[in-house]
């Protein structure tokens, strides 16, 4: 079985309450539910944390050094500007993916600068939960080209 942590970043805990255009109308539980559902159709195990600090989120990632084999994240407004949490990402020994619900690139200028993507597996951005689930799909797939 694979193990999997999902983060999420600021402000995510008010998915579907926050900018629902841009975000949509589903909430964090929902999207985690989701989450859930997808990692057990692929008999995957995921440890799901959202946290509003850096340093929870950096602290995951240690901590899940004994345990995960990859993690997805979505780093929020993080992503560009967080050298300690890029720093953090280097520092682990399993693959990253960064994911975005919206399309990052597409939104205002300064979302378009990832810190954090250059030592991630990939960035995965604009298709809401699915953004997650993709996420996951790839850590899966990375950690069955690294067992082959």
């Amino acid at each position: 079985m694979t193990h999997i942590l999902v983060l999420h970043g600021p402000n995510l805990n008010l998915t579907g309450r926050r900018e629902p255009e841009v975000y949509g109308r589903q909430t964090l539980a929902d999207v985690d539910e989701a989450i859930g559902d997808f990692a057990a159709e692929h008999d995957c195990d995921v440890r799901i944390l959202q946290s509003n600090h850096e340093g929870a989120l950096i602290d995951a990632l240690h901590d899940a050094i004994d345990w995960a084999d990859g993690a997805v994240m979505n780093p929020g407004a993080f992503t560009h500007y967080s050298y300690a949490l890029r720093d953090a990402v280097a520092a682990v020994p399993y693959p990253v993916v960064e994911v975005h619900m919206s399309a990052v690139a597409a939104r205002e200028r300064f979302r378009s600068r990832s810190v954090i993507a250059p030592v991630c597996l990939g960035q995965i951005s604009g298709f809401g939960l699915l953004s997650y689930l993709l996420g996951i799909e790839a850590v899966l797939m990375r950690t069955e080209d690294d067992e082959a």
